[in-house]
C-alpha cells in the first residue's frame, strides 16, 4: 500500500505482483478492495496496481470538481508520477468511464489495452438510485451522515457480491468526511434525472486508431444494462464482449475466476487496434 501527492491530491493505491503493469480502476463509492478476489491471480503475470480514485477509499477528498475529465487528469498524472507505460487499463462502472476518457484524450499512447467492465458513459440507461443521487446539492449538503448506512444498504442488495466484512470496511471508508461531496459531484457530472447524459464516445472525441478494447458484462446487471455493451461492441467494429450469465454489476466479484480467465485471454491476445469510430458515431 502506497501514497503519493498528485496535483495537490494525496492518492492511495495497493500493488501486487511483477510484470507488465495492469491498472485497475473501481466504480463510485467503491475502493481498491473491490479487486481483491482477482488481483492475486492476475499478479502471477502482471504488476497489478489498484488505485483508490480521488474522493474514495484511502485517497484524499479535496474540494474539487470531480468531473470525469478531472478524474482522468488525476489518474494520468499518477501514471506519470510512477513512470508507467504500456499499461493494461481496467475500469469498472464509473472507473470505466474514467479509463475511456483517458484513452480518448492525451493518455492514449500509454494504454496497451483497455478492458471495460460494466462501464458507465456508453448509453443513457442507469439505475434509479443514481438518478436520485444526481439531484442538485441534496447528497452533497445533507448526505455525509448517511453515507455509511447507504453503503450498507446498497451493497447488501447486489446479490452477495460483497460479504459482511467487506461491506463494513467500505462503509467505514465512505463515512470519511468529504465522501458525499465527491460522490455527488461525480454523479452530477454524468447523470441527471433522465439518466446518463454524457456518452463518452459521442461527438468528435474519437481519433483513430484506438488501442484494443474489450467489454466484460454481467447479463443481469441492474445498474447499467448489457445492451450498452452490445451497442458499443458494434460501434467499435466488433470489439470482443464477454457476457457473464447469472451475474450482476460486479463480475469481478460475483464470477472472479471466470472474469480472470476472460481478462487474461483478452490481455494475452494479439493486439488488434480498433478502427476509427467517428463515421459509426
Amino acid at each position: 500500500m502506497s501514497f503519493v501527492q498528485v496535483e495537490g491530491c494525496r492518492l492511495h493505491w495497493a500493488e501486487i505482483g511483477r510484470g507488465p503493469p495492469l491498472v485497475l480502476l473501481h466504480g463510485l463509492c467503491d475502493s481498491h478492495r473491490t479487486w481483491l478476489k482477482v488481483a492475486p491471480t492476475l499478479a502471477r503475470s502482471h504488476r497489478v496496481l489498484m488505485l483508490d480514485l480521488a474522493g474514495h477509499g484511502f485517497s484524499e477528498r479535496p474540494n474539487a470538481t470531480y468531473a470525469l475529465e478531472w478524474h482522468a487528469s488525476i489518474v494520468g498524472a499518477w501514471l506519470d508520477k510512477l513512470g508507467l507505460e504500456g499499461v493494461g487499463l481496467v475500469g469498472h462502472s464509473y472507473g470505466g468511464g474514467v479509463a475511456l476518457w483517458m484513452m480518448l484524450r492525451e493518455h492514449r499512447a500509454r494504454i496497451r489495452k483497455l478492458a471495460l467492465v460494466a462501464t458507465g458513459g456508453l448509453g443513457p440507461d442507469v439505475c434509479i438510485a443514481l438518478r436520485l443521487a444526481s439531484l442538485p446539492f441534496v447528497v452533497e449538503r445533507f448526505g455525509q451522515r448517511f453515507m455509511a448506512r447507504g453503503t450498507r444498504l446498497a451493497l447488501s442488495s447486489v446479490g452477495g457480491a460483497y460479504d459482511r466484512e467487506e461491506i463494513a470496511r467500505l462503509s467505514s471508508m465512505n463515512a470519511m468526511a468529504g465522501t458525499a461531496r465527491a460522490f455527488a459531484r461525480s454523479v452530477r457530472d454524468v447523470i441527471d434525472w433522465r439518466g446518463q447524459h454524457r456518452h463518452v464516445l459521442d461527438g468528435g472525441n474519437q481519433v483513430a486508431p484506438l488501442p484494443p478494447v474489450g467489454l466484460f458484462w454481467g447479463e443481469r446487471d441492474p445498474v447499467i444494462p448489457i445492451s450498452h455493451a452490445t451497442a458499443t461492441a458494434s460501434l467499435l467494429g466488433g470489439a470482443p464482449l464477454t457476457r457473464f450469465p447469472q451475474c450482476g454489476h460486479f463480475p469481478h466479484r460475483e464470477k472472479p475466476m471466470d472474469f480472470v480467465r476472460a481478462l487474461e485471454a483478452f490481455l494475452d491476445a494479439p493486439a488488434v487496434r480498433v478502427a476509427d469510430t467517428r463515421a459509426a458515431a
